[in-house]
This record gives C-alpha cells, sequence and structure tokens, in this order.
C-alpha cells in the first residue's frame, strides 16, 4: 500500500501547492485559530477549484472539542454545504462532559452524509484513550483518525502511537499521523504499519502559518514518505 500524505491548506494557493508537491490529500481550515475551524463554504469552492486532490474540510466552531445541540444543527447545515461546494469528506470529532467521544453527536453528524470523515486530534484529549478508540470504530463512515499519541503532540505520543499500531492492525489502518510530525519519525512509524501521514506547518517555510505551502517542502515529504512505506526499516 502506497503512503499517504495529507497537507493542511488555507486557501486555494496553498491547495495548488500541495498538489505539485504531490500531496495525495488537502485538509481545509478556515484559520489555524484554536488549532483549526471552519471555513466558510465559499473558500471550499475556490480550493476545490485550485485543486483536483482529495479535498476534506474541518468542522468546529469553537475551541476545545465540545459542542451542544443548538451548534449541533448548525454543523449539520455546514457539512452539507461543504460536500455541495466540492469537499469529498470532512474532518471533526467531539468530546462530551465526560472526555469521552461523544457518540450521540458523532452519529448525528455522520450518519446520513454518506461522505467519509477524519476523527480530529479530539482522541488524544479523551480520559480513556483505549474506549475512545473502540467508540470511534462504531461511527458511520469513519475512514481515519489523525492522531499523534499525546494531547502535547507526537513528540511525546510516538511510543505510545507505534505500540497502539503495532498491538491492533485495524488501528494502524485507521491513523493519521500528525501533531509535530517529524521526518525521523516517519521510518518508525512506517515500521509500525502506518501509512498515513499530516503536516501542516512543515509544508511551509519556516514552519509558519503566516507563509504560503511550499510545493518544494511537500515533495520532499512526498519522497520521504513513499520511500518510508515501500521499505520500512528491518524489510
Amino acid at each position: 500500500m502506497a503512503g499517504l500524505l495529507e497537507v493542511v491548506v488555507l486557501q486555494a494557493a496553498d491547495a495548488e501547492s500541495a498538489t505539485d508537491g504531490g500531496a495525495d490529500r488537502v485538509e481545509l481550515v478556515g484559520s489555524m485559530t484554536h488549532g483549526g475551524l471552519s471555513p466558510e463554504p465559499a473558500l471550499v469552492e475556490a480550493v476545490r477549484r485550485a485543486t483536483s486532490v482529495q479535498l476534506r474540510v474541518m468542522l468546529r466552531l469553537r475551541d476545545g472539542f465540545g459542542t451542544d445541540g443548538a451548534e449541533t444543527t448548525r454543523l449539520k447545515g455546514l457539512a452539507s454545504a461543504y460536500i455541495d461546494a466540492g469537499a469529498d469528506g470532512i474532518v471533526m470529532g467531539f468530546l462530551n462532559g465526560l472526555s469521552q467521544v461523544d457518540l450521540e453527536v458523532g452519529t448525528e453528524l455522520a450518519g446520513d452524509g454518506g461522505w467519509p470523515w477524519t476523527f480530529h486530534r479530539a482522541i488524544d484529549s479523551a480520559l480513556d484513550v483505549t474506549k475512545a478508540w473502540r467508540d470511534v470504530r462504531t461511527l458511520p463512515g469513519l475512514d481515519q483518525v489523525l492522531t499523534s499519541g499525546s494531547a502535547r503532540g507526537l513528540r511525546y505520543g510516538l511510543d505510545d502511537l507505534i505500540a497502539r499500531a503495532r498491538a491492533d492492525r485495524e488501528a494502524a489502518r485507521l491513523i493519521m499521523a500528525g501533531g509535530g510530525l517529524a521526518p525521523d519519525q516517519v521510518p518508525w512509524l512506517a515500521q509500525a504499519g502506518i501509512r498515513a501521514f499530516h503536516i501542516g506547518s512543515p509544508a511551509r517555510p519556516g514552519r509558519s502559518y503566516k507563509a504560503y505551502v511550499d510545493a518544494g517542502l511537500v515533495r520532499s515529504w512526498r519522497r520521504l514518505i513513499d520511500s518510508e512505506v515501500r521499505h520500512p526499516p528491518g524489510t
């Protein structure tokens, strides 16, 4: 299986550069405030015109990973608008007041959508991560989990993420490693069976979201991932 490379984009120019660099998919956010919030549907349309690769859009309106009934109605409307605007899927993930995966909200948002989606790094903030992994697999349409193995990022969660992937092949299939991903982590993740990787600031000069995505940087990640996924260490 080839590796998947997803790049965070903020505008059409980012999507063009990510595509030129060899990204398989882009994740569109409206801003990086609070780690990434929802864009306007018009921006989804602009990004869709700029790239032919898979496009998933962040569905999140506030800091943290909670929501409520009134906001859930708005989120459903936004998700529908994003798909109508050309998105291929959605990025979302909510926790309830007990810091557990909010299965009710997740099912309501994804239940009749018919689109694939990514459960984002909310899973790393769950009180019981093992239970969270059991719960997310029951949600309709889910095909990826963006995770660092720790709410503090891959620097701290790498060992736990590798252990989970080695112990659970279904988890390895779902995992998209991201959140401070560094080049020297890719071989270890690939060896554990992880095949999907997510980058945001590493695709930009100076690792700054004030800079546009750089095709050359994306291309360097493309080469690294292809090399390690096809020939992981120890093979």
